[in-house]
């Protein structure tokens, strides 16, 4: 299971640059003009994980096999937005298609580069792309509770279920609250999901300093970090102009780029970091002769549901999971090491399955 992150912004604030330095590819054109991605353009990425390397060394597999992210490059919202200003509807709708939103701030000074609105405020961008997003919902609930109301009146339940949920957001987002501050019982959960509701979706602060900011962020970046604080949300640091640099650069070059600009690792593993726990996400590990392989999943997944990621079959015809930790693998050297210090374990259906996880599934059929 991988996800799917839509970046946004208003247009000139670096997120085709930074999307092209994420996806190390120039598919996303990187102009100074608003509009210049036209079609969301979509990368996939592998997730650095260098656990995977350990294992894969330990078990002598012949291929490495990383979890995969999604970025969507969206182009960018302008105000009006939800009222079809720009290219508003049709961003609109893709980003309704991801899992999580990376909001892209501009936190840098760059006369060069011309601002839609004219001035450097990453906290009135950010309220700006939140606005149109609420219009946006508020149009939509609108809309489906008027096309409700026949079903309504005769009873379904699945219909007064939905108007309830629609009804709720609408509450909400008419005092000026996005849709993910509502809390939602275990019972309506997959309703709510159902809604797809833009305001719903799990919002990640990106802010895009300049090259000298990269390492410890400037003041704009901080005042971004104090607001997501407020919201609940998570924030991270990152200039897109390091990150193109590091894109064209190989792998032991890229590494002595980041230690003189004082940087422990790339913007892209921040990144990824902060989505996954954004979205309550943890990684297990397959690992034999052939390839050592990452699976991604949610937190508190159990067993079964954890094998289903492999193929369907494995959930179906669950048996149970030999498991072994991660620290544990490494410290016996591979599976027969674990088993002789006592960490090989047999688990059943209701095991919830942890983060670094290395397991094999037992299925019938």
């Amino acid at each position: 299971m991988g996800f799917k992150m839509g970046i946004v912004g208003l247009p000139n604030v670096g997120k085709s640059t930074l999307f092209n330095a994420l996806t190390r590819t120039a598919a996303a054109q990187a102009a100074n003009f608003p509009f210049c991605t036209i079609e969301p353009n979509v990368g996939e990425v592998a997730v650095p994980d260098p656990r995977l390397e350990v294992l894969a060394k330990i078990a002598g597999s012949k291929q490495i096999i990383p979890t995969r992210m999604t970025f969507v490059d969206i182009a960018g919202l302008v105000r009006g937005a939800s009222k079809g200003e720009g290219l508003g509807n049709q961003f609109l709708a893709n980003i309704r298609e991801c899992d999580a939103i990376a909001h892209v701030l501009r936190c840098f000074e760059d006369g060069d580069i011309t601002h839609v609105e004219g001035r450097i405020d990453p906290i009135a961008d950010a309220e700006t792309i939140e606005t149109e997003l609420m219009l946006a919902d508020l149009d939509s609930i609108q809309r489906r509770r008027a096309n409700l109301a026949r079903k309504l009146k005769g009873g379904d339940k699945e219909s007064l279920d939905q108007d309830r949920l629609l009804a709720v957001a609408e509450a909400a987002l008419n005092q000026g609250q996005p849709a993910r501050t509502i809390k939602v019982s275990d019972d309506d959960a997959r309703a709510w999901r159902l809604l797809q509701l833009l305001t719903a979706k799990p919002v990640l602060y990106v802010c895009n300093v300049e090259e000298a900011s990269a390492a410890s962020g400037n003041s704009q970046s901080a005042r971004v970090a104090e607001m997501a604080a407020r919201q609940g949300a998570a924030s991270v640091v990152i200039s897109a102009r390091i990150e193109e640099e590091l894109a064209q650069l190989p792998p032991e070059e890229a590494a002595i780029f980041l230690e003189e600009m004082g940087l422990h690792e790339a913007g892209l593993d921040r990144l990824i970091r902060a989505g996954h726990e954004l979205l309550g996400l943890q990684t297990y590990f397959t690992v034999g002769p052939k390839e050592a392989r990452a699976w991604t999943i949610a937190k508190g997944t159990l067993a079964p549901q954890a094998a289903g990621v492999i193929h369907g079959d494995f959930e179906k015809g669950f048996i149970r999971s030999e498991t072994v930790a991660y620290e544990d693998y490494v410290a016996g050297n591979g599976e027969a090491g674990a088993k002789e210090a006592g960490k090989f374990r047999v688990e059943g259906k209701t095991y919830e399955v942890q983060d670094g996880d290395v397991l094999h599934f037992l299925f019938s059929g």
